[in-house]
Order: C-alpha cells, then structure tokens, then sequence
C-alpha cells in the first residue's frame, strides 16, 4: 500500500482517540439565506406631474381704435396748451387721445382757460382725427362800439402796423358802419339792406340774407348762437347766426337807425317815432317802451343800470334800464346823430349842430364842452382818461375826458363823419377824402395810412383787423406775421 495506506492507517487510529475522550457535539447548522435575485433591468417609473391649476377665462384682448381731439385758437390758429377735452362713451388715454368701443358721432367738451367752451358732436365715425377750434370772448368784436358802454376801444387785441392784405371784398355799395366779428365770422350790412356773413379766414360768403329795406345804417350785434339786427324799416330781426334763418321779429312804431346793445339779454334801442324800447329777447316781448317825443337815431349805450341816448331835440336821456323811468335829462344843444360812450363817471356826446362834443357826469351834471366850428356825427371814442372824436372840419381830436382840453388834432384831408376805434395804442379814423388814418393815441403821430376810407375804420379779431372803404373791406394782418398753415383734418 505503500504510503497512501500509511496515511489512511494514522487518520483512522486518529478518530478513534476523540471519542475515547467523550461524546460528541453537534453544532446546528444555518444555512445562508439566497440572495435576492436582482431584477430585471427595465424602463424606469414615470416622475408624478404637478395637478394643473384651472385658470379663469379670459377673452382675447380687443384693441379698441383710438381718436384725437386737437384744440386750436379759432382766431389765430394756434395750438391751445392743456385743453380740458371730454368725450361721452371715451376711455381716456391722453389729455386729447381717447379709445372708442364704436366709432360714431359722440357728443364732445371742449375748453381752456379764456376760451368760451365748446359742446358739439363729432364725426368719429368718419375721421379719427377731429379739430375743435375755440375762441376768447375778450378777442371778439360782438357789436358797434366794442361794448355796451360804447368806448369804441378794444382792449383784447394785439394788432399794430404795418399790416399786409390778406383777401378783400366788394359788397356792392356803402359800407356806413362796421362788421361785429366773433367765432370766425364778420356780420356786416350794405346800404342796400343785404346783410353779409363773411368768413375772416378767407373772406368767402358764409351766408347771406336779404333785409328788404333800403338806407341801412347800423352794425348787428352777436348773442349767443343768434345775429340781432335792426332793420331800417322798423323792426328788430333775431336770427340764427349759423345760416341766417329767421328765428323772430318784433316791429316798431318808426324806422330804427340805431345798432343793438344786448345787455342780460335784453336789447335797447330807440326809433324814428321818439320811443326807446327794452326788448326782453328771451320772452320776445317788451319789457317797457319810454315816449320821448323826439327823432332818435343815436345808439344807446348801457352803463351802470342805466341807458344813455341822446335825441334830435338836442337832449341827452339817461334812463333806467329796469323799468325806463328818466333819471335826468340834459342839453346837447343841437340833434344828437352819434351814440354816447360812458367811461369814468362820465358821458360824452356829440352835438350835430353845433359843432360840440359835450361831457356830463353820470349823474346829469354838466361838466364841460368842445367846439371844432364843424358839424360833429362822429360817436367819441374813449381810452386812458382821453376822448378822441372827428369833426366835418376834417380833424380828429383828442382831448382830457376830465377838463376838455385839447391834448393834440391831426387833419385828415376830409370830412369826419364815422366815430374813431381804438386798437392797440392806435386811434384809427375814415374820412370823406377816401383814406383812413391810424395815428398814436397817445401823441398823435401819424403811423398808418391805407388808401381806402369813408365812414367806419375798422373792426377785426385778436388776428385780423377789417379796413373798411366805400363798398369794400379788406382784412389785414401784421405784416411779419407768417401765414398759418391749414391741415387736412376735419375741422369744427
């Protein structure tokens, strides 16, 4: 066996020694747990979504189309800073941008400080721009002799020489006395009775309208939307002054020569007959009818509650403008043709006849007069404690309101029989040598001379003055004034 059976031989003497030795233990056995089998690799588990939140609904946005209201001075046609405009159904964007949720004619606000407002219907239905134009009140010239008091003084308007022509017209026949001009418009008569609506931008008729009489010889006055004419026939017209229709008429007992004055809305005037009449032209009845028994031609003039006339008995009235009464009469000492103007307590009214330009307190107290050896139509004119007024003699005076005395004259070259107006330091008269002059109100200095004139000199607006001839009238401007430019929107 060699020695594998030597080494089986020790391992058996072997196992018989243990257990000689005592009895034999045996342990448990634990077998180990398999492992787990690993899974089969595969797609990996999807990461939860977020619960969507649900959003309200919301309709598309809808653009709405926007519309601009742009605001000028009707007079000069600039632009009118920070204009105050309202548009009913409008969403505001801007001062003068608004959107519309239709495009219609919507009613429309419009103002700024010193303009009148504006409340007109616009056209966004057909423009998304629109020009609104507004105007100052104090820019105006809404009757003879600028206000009630009868200065024949304008204080608003900023107009001197030299002056370029900006268009002219030929009504035919005599121009006697001036256009009253407001909102862009020139009212204005002929002796033929055809009474004029002129457009200052271009002098083309706006209108025009038929009086049907004859020797027409006054200026019509401007109220509100309405035109109040006196028709030398016999009656007052009271008419709308966007087309010249007729709203009204109130006929009196003689012919009337005088201009209205519309003080409260109530016009004072006297007639052919001898009767001054207060004319409530609201009601469209008479309010009261003073019987003084004598021609009257004069323009009346308002002052202080009271009304101021002269008539061709050579008396000069003052009467109450409530209810007629006289407060005092005084002498003029020939037929008063002119109106008396009323400034600083005081009344001046030429004397026909005589020659004279008479001052009285308003109280009736006689103070002093001025005599020019030549009759005296022309209605004074009143400024800065000074009286300016022309005589047939051919010289334009000017003279203290307070004494009477002569402060410096200036020949015309022609009769004076229209009253003077004054605009911007500038005392401007016609006369029958066919010219008018403008000298310095205060100094006399001759300053302009246009060589068209007759009765009246002018009128005008806080752009353009009105120069009037025998049977012309000629707008003029600065003459370093540029000529604004037109735009292409709608304008109202």
């Amino acid at each position: 066996m060699g020695a594998l059976g030597a080494v089986l031989a020790l391992g058996a003497a072997g196992c018989g020694t243990s257990q000689l030795a005592g009895p034999t233990r045996v342990l448990p056995v634990h077998p180990k747990p398999p492992k787990p089998a690993k899974p089969a690799p595969g797609p990996e588990p999807a990461k939860p979504r977020p619960a969507r939140v649900q959003q309200p609904f919301r309709p598309p946005a809808v653009r709405l189309p926007l519309v601009t209201v742009r605001v000028l001075d009707g007079d000069t046609g600039k632009p009118i800073p920070r204009p105050v405009v309202t548009v009913r159904g409008g969403q505001r964007r801007g001062r003068t941008l608004f959107a519309l949720r239709r495009r219609a004619l919507l009613q429309t606000t419009v103002w700024a400080p010193h303009y009148a407002a504006r409340t007109l219907r616009l056209p966004f239905d057909r423009f998304r721009r629109v020009t609104v134009r507004l105007y100052r009140p104090d820019g105006q010239w809404p009757m003879y002799g600028v206000d009630p008091a009868r200065t024949q003084a304008h204080a608003g308007i900023r107009l001197r020489p030299p002056f370029r022509i900006v268009w002219g017209r030929n009504l035919g026949t005599l121009i006697e006395f001036p256009a009253s001009v407001s909102d862009g418009a020139a009212y204005v008569t002929n002796l033929h009775g055809k009474l004029y609506a002129l457009s200052m931008a271009d002098g083309k008729t706006i209108w025009k309208r038929d009086l049907e009489t004859f020797d027409e010889a006054s200026s019509p006055a401007v109220v509100g939307d309405t035109l109040v004419v006196h028709r030398k026939a016999g009656s007052v017209l009271v008419l709308d002054r966007r087309n010249g229709r007729v709203l009204w008429t109130y006929a009196t007992a003689g012919q009337i020569e005088s201009s209205p004055v519309v003080v409260d809305g109530v016009d004072y005037l006297g007639d052919w007959a001898g009767n001054v009449y207060a004319l409530d032209l609201k009601r469209r009845s008479v309010r009261w009818v003073h019987d003084d028994g004598c021609k009257i031609t004069a323009s009346a003039a308002i002052a202080d509650g009271a009304v101021y006339l002269g008539d061709y008995c050579g008396r000069v009235l003052a009467l109450s403008a409530s209810s007629g009464a006289t407060r005092w009469t005084a002498s003029a000492g020939s037929p008063v043709y002119g109106a008396a103007a009323v400034s600083g307590g005081r009344v001046f009214v030429p004397s026909r006849d005589t020659g004279a330009l008479y001052a009285f307190t308003t109280g009736g107290s006689y103070l002093w007069r001025v005599s020019t050896g030549g009759y005296v139509y022309s209605a004074p004119a009143v400024l800065g404690g000074r009286v300016y007024f022309g005589s047939y003699t051919g010289v334009l005076y000017c003279v203290s309101a307070a004494t009477g005395a002569v402060q410096w004259t200036l020949g015309l070259g022609g009769r004076i029989s229209g009253s003077p107006a004054i605009v911007d330091g500038v005392v401007y008269a016609g006369s029958f040598a066919h010219r008018i002059v403008g000298a310095d109100a205060r100094t006399g200095r001759s300053l302009f001379t246009f060589p068209h004139g007759e009765y009246v000199p002018v009128s005008g607006n806080r752009a353009r003055l009105l120069l009037y001839g025998w049977s012309s009238v000629w707008a003029v401007e600065p003459a370093r004034k540029k000529a604004s430019r037109r735009g292409t929107s709608r304008r109202s």
